[in-house]
């Protein structure tokens, strides 16, 4: 047996990375770091949601068309690692499939919530100081202060979102209760209840609020194992995400939409709401806070899981090396506002790509392996995920079929990125049971995996390889 310390260590000098930084990448994560509780996933989980970025996309539905009760449920509704996608698609099939497409997503979710976090900071700076901030330099400083936390490391993380959490929910409460005591009538919970929104607000428009939230939420399906690689158990898990998620997009969309609806469908920034309605400076001195706080909590993901997806591709690059790559990236996308006006397109082209990859992911992880995977066999050539030179011809497949389904055959009125994700995990399953009986191959890669060794021996095998 080797102890964690032993095994970081070799990490750090094999990829030649800086003392005090998490250096765990690809690699197995040793049983004794393995301390996260399902609170400190909640806390993560949640601190994601509650963004300035994810609040303007209620007030994004609103402006739409939709009532403020449509626009709370349908981005609601729209709630559903990268070593482990190697199961799936093998250990090469995964660089160059969800990998490589989750590396793109990083970057632009980062650039996004750096841009609509900078938006909602100029709009309440302005009203505090009465100085005009330029949006791109807002978004520029703001983007390099949140990859710091991210190249740090999980650690970082997991502090930072401890003691964010309930700032923010103190601080954002504020700001609803602030809205719904306002003198204007508009305002009152009775008549943002009952804004029925704009002639824009068609059935079509819900369907596609929800389409576009649903291809949002399943732009993370890769990430899954990297939120929780540091957690003790599957419970702690299980809570921890599932009330993390649905919490936060809730609140998200009640904060946003609520705003919105009570400007009549103007405004979709409810920070600039709240700064115009206040008068004293330390609740903008707190609007400040909060959305640097909700900016880092969620840019620190994005950053993190970026640079394990590009590690992934690219093994010899190490965690600390990945994640700056992937920071630069998104600081120099971050100085165009674009990303945040073309919020419904961008995000409906990443469910093109992530519902056929979410289907074949969860298909196989659900109802091909039994939720049993042979960790060592992930990092095992010509192991049994080692499929066909590194690749499972069937994921791939039914990735392309999935897409094209998306694209071609489902009409935007049924859902599209749900019922892609459906049929694609159908099929993918279905198609690897059929081959399965007659491929060795197939058959060995099917079935539930086995732990043949503790993960810190294994975690140590990677360090010095």
């Amino acid at each position: 047996m080797h102890d964690e310390a032993a095994i970081e260590e070799q990490i750090r000098r094999r990829y030649h990375q800086p003392k005090g930084v998490e250096q765990f990448g690809v690699e197995p994560i040793p049983e004794e770091k393995k301390s996260v509780r399902g609170l400190d996933i909640f806390s993560i989980i949640i601190g994601l949601c509650l963004s300035p970025g994810s609040i303007m996309v209620g007030g994004l539905a609103v402006m739409s068309g939709l009532s403020f009760i449509n626009a709370v449920v349908a981005i609601t509704l729209g709630v559903p690692g990268q070593v482990g996608t190697r199961m799936a698609y093998g250990l090469r099939g995964a660089k160059w499939i969800p990998s490589l497409i989750r590396t793109f997503a990083s970057i632009y979710w980062f650039a996004f919530q750096t841009v609509a976090g900078s938006i909602a900071l100029v709009a309440v700076l302005q009203r505090w100081t009465g100085i005009q901030f330029s949006l791109v330099n807002v978004s520029l400083a703001f983007a390099v202060l949140q990859a710091f936390v991210a190249i740090v490391g999980y650690s970082s993380l997991k502090h930072l979102s401890r003691v964010a959490l309930p700032l923010k929910l103190g601080i954002l409460g504020y700001a609803l209760l602030l809205m719904a005591t306002n003198h204007d009538p508009h305002f009152t919970p009775l008549a943002v209840l009952s804004y029925a929104g704009t002639a824009k607000g068609t059935t079509l428009t819900f369907i596609t609020w929800v389409n576009v939230l649903a291809a949002n939420s399943l732009t993370m399906v890769t990430d899954s194992a990297d939120f929780c690689r540091y957690t003790r158990g599957r419970w702690d898990m299980w809570w921890g995400t599932t009330a993390g998620k649905l919490g936060g997009a809730f609140f998200s969309a009640l904060l946003g939409a609520y705003a919105a609806s009570a400007t009549l469908g103007h405004t979709a920034n409810m920070f600039q709401v709240v700064a115009d309605l206040s008068t004293w400076w330390l609740p903008l001195l707190a609007f400040v806070v909060v959305i640097a706080l909700d900016n880092w909590t969620i840019n620190v993901l994005n950053l993190y899981t970026g640079g394990l997806s590009l590690l992934n591709i690219f093994e010899g690059l190490g965690r600390f090396w990945s994640t700056l790559i992937i920071s630069v990236l998104g600081i120099a996308l971050s100085v165009f506002p674009d990303v945040v006006n073309g919020y419904t397109s961008y995000v409906g082209m990443l469910g093109n790509f992530f519902s056929p990859i979410a289907g074949v992911l969860v298909a196989d992880y659900l109802f091909v392996k039994r939720m049993q995977i042979d960790v060592v066999a992930l990092f095992e050539r010509d192991g049994p995920y080692w499929y066909w030179r590194g690749f499972n011809p069937i994921a791939a497949l039914w990735t392309v079929v999935g897409f094209l389904i998306y694209m071609f055959v489902i009409p935007q009125a049924y859902i599209q990125t749900l019922c892609t994700f459906l049929i694609t995990g159908a099929g993918y399953w279905a198609t690897t049971r059929l081959v399965a009986r007659r491929s060795s191959i197939v058959a060995r890669a099917s079935r539930p995996g086995d732990q043949r060794e503790s993960v810190d021996e294994l975690a140590w095998d990677l360090a010095v390889r």
